[in-house]
């Protein structure tokens, strides 16, 4: 029983470290060295912050020392005291205006920094790819990095200038408030404060898993929308609207009734703050009354004890204050938490799929140089890849597509691919191109990919956004909506497009003419041929196997068999497959 009552405590303590631990992961990126604008922001925030905490000391005591020229009836010292208080909350609106530009700004940089980095770690080596097709514990990675960021930079940077302010706020008002009223004052204040943090972090625990539970929800209903968007010809060919719309509504009732949890959970939050804000104005007047009613300030005239009590009160409602700020923070800090966990999640998945690519993919230097395309090949050789006793299987069901394949793919040296549906032909493709992993053996990839080097030409050619002269080269984004213009036949047309601008010495087609006649498959391989371009194909038409010098048939269950091909007219010599 003892074991079963610490499990929870247990779970509790690895989920806080778990948080820690991401939290100063995401910070690293946020702060990455010094000096930084980011760091350089946060210290000009300080400054300001602890600028502007003095000025609202001073406008605070201004009451107090109303009551003494009132008292006195000094209208010299008033309109003096007027001139100074017109002044001080002058300078304090500047300052707090400041203070809210800097955390905007703020805002602004650590969103372009944390975007950036996760950028950076998720189009490095296709790992976007794995994360999406190969990866299913990762759920709408699109969602963290543009939403989820943006809340959590948003989120911390609302709270950034009370979080950093607070130890100097609090000690300096403690020790104030130990002067006015001995230490009695400091010392309930800071245990109201201690069970008012222990009750917010019970009620706030169950909260920070229902958030992350509501945002995955939440990316997977947005997710459905945007596949019925894309998909919306072949629907409406399949009348599916109906069936779509009842999967759709049940996702949304799933995050309907998650966000009724979450908002059930959170009343219990709201009814716990709100105590203790009203608490808290309750207990700075219980501080002030008991040094005078211990007779502490006895010989002092009304119009002193008046002044006294306001400066007084003006303390211990500061630092009572101060801390109800902090308990007041809480649904903040528990959406930072949800964000931090989904954050931090993706960071960790994004940084072991980058070290594992590296680990079991070589491949030459990537370049697109688009500027200076026409240039030599940095890395010369006449060897694309080389496989030594590959053996491939399905990542998700581990069935058996090929076994030990030794294959070395040189200039002038065709391939062509053929077998029937699921014998592995695309994804030998993907073990060449990085995207799978091999069971067994070593994929080498010798050549550059991009102008000069290896190119690839997957049957569904991808356009980015941007004009027809982009989709050729692959240069910026300008607009989009090429899907919707061009037809199958017309995209693959312009897939061979760019290809002949790029002009490899390798073309990787994946059925790159399957929408095509075979009279224009016909004409494209010959220009190919025609531009020195060595091929490797995935084909189901006989009449491509005139263009290739190899064939590799692949049968199923591992088996495989390499064949030279007859129909091959004219072969360079000294070449081999």
């Amino acid at each position: 029983s003892a074991r079963r009552g610490s499990a929870p405590g247990k779970g509790a303590r690895a989920r806080d470290l778990l948080f820690l631990r991401r939290f100063l992961r995401i910070q690293a990126v946020l702060f990455p060295k010094w000096p930084s604008p980011n760091v350089l922001m946060f210290l000009t925030l300080l400054c300001v912050a602890l600028l502007e905490q003095l000025v609202i000391y001073q406008v605070g005591v201004i009451p107090s020392q109303y009551y003494e020229v009132l008292g006195n009836k000094d209208f010299s010292g008033f309109k003096t005291l007027t001139a100074i208080a017109l002044t001080l909350i002058v300078v304090n609106s500047t300052l707090k205006s400041f203070d809210q530009f800097i955390c905007n700004r703020m805002y602004v940089s650590w969103r372009k920094s944390l975007t950036e980095y996760l950028h950076s770690c998720y189009f490095q080596g296709q790992v976007y790819y794995s994360l999406h097709v190969l990866r299913e514990d990762i759920d709408n990675p699109d969602q963290r990095i543009s939403q989820d960021v943006e809340r959590f930079c948003r989120q911390l940077s609302s709270m950034a200038s009370k979080l950093i302010i607070s130890p100097f706020t609090l000690a300096y008002y403690t020790y104030q408030c130990f002067h006015s009223t001995g230490w009695l004052g400091p010392v309930s204040i800071f245990g109201y404060f201690v069970i008012g943090t222990v009750v917010n972090k019970v009620l706030m625990s169950p909260i920070v898993s229902k958030l992350v539970q509501q945002e995955k929800l939440e990316g997977d209903f947005r997710f459905k929308h945007m596949q019925i968007r894309v998909n919306a010809e072949p629907a409406a060919f399949y009348r599916a609207g109906r069936v779509e719309h009842m999967r759709t509504d049940r996702r949304l009732q799933s995050l309907l009734q998650s966000q009724r949890e979450l908002i059930g959970k959170e009343l219990w939050l709201y009814i716990g703050i709100n105590t203790f804000d009203y608490l808290g104005s309750i207990l700075s007047y219980v501080v002030i009354a008991i040094p005078i009613f211990s007779g502490m300030y006895g010989d002092l005239s009304p119009t002193e004890l008046s002044a006294l009590v306001s400066k007084n009160a003006f303390v211990s409602i500061y630092l009572i204050s101060c801390f109800s700020q902090l308990i007041d923070l809480s649904t903040t800090v528990t959406d930072v938490a949800g964000y931090t966990h989904r954050i931090g999640e993706l960071q960790e998945t994004l940084l072991s799929l980058g070290r594992k690519k590296k680990a079991n993919y070589s491949e030459a230097k990537d370049s697109w140089d688009l500027d200076n395309h026409a240039g030599e090949d940095p890395m010369p050789g006449n060897t694309a890849f080389l496989l030594e006793r590959v053996t491939l299987s399905v990542p998700s069901s581990g069935k058996l597509l090929i076994k030990d394949l030794s294959l070395r793919i040189s200039q002038g040296s065709s391939v062509m691919i053929v077998g029937n549906t699921g014998t592995g032909k695309t994804s030998l493709l993907r073990v060449l191109g990085g995207l799978w992993e091999s069971t067994q053996g070593s994929v080498e990839m010798l050549t550059c990919f991009g102008p000069h080097g290896v190119v690839f030409l997957p049957q569904r050619p991808f356009f980015t956004d941007g004009s027809l002269r982009d989709q050729v080269s692959q240069g910026p984004a300008a607009r989009a909506g090429w899907y919707d213009v061009l037809s199958p036949g017309e995209m693959q047309r312009l897939s061979f497009a760019r290809l002949f601008y790029l002009q490899p010495r390798y073309a990787v087609l994946d059925e790159a003419t399957s929408a095509l006649t075979e009279e224009v498959e016909h004409e494209l391989y010959r220009v190919c041929l025609q531009l020195g371009m060595t091929l490797v194909s995935v084909g189901h038409r006989a009449s491509l196997e005139k263009f290739h010098s190899w064939i590799l048939k692949l049968h199923g269950e591992g088996r495989w068999e390499l064949t030279r091909c007859e129909k091959m007219k004219q072969l360079p010599a000294g070449e081999e497959c």
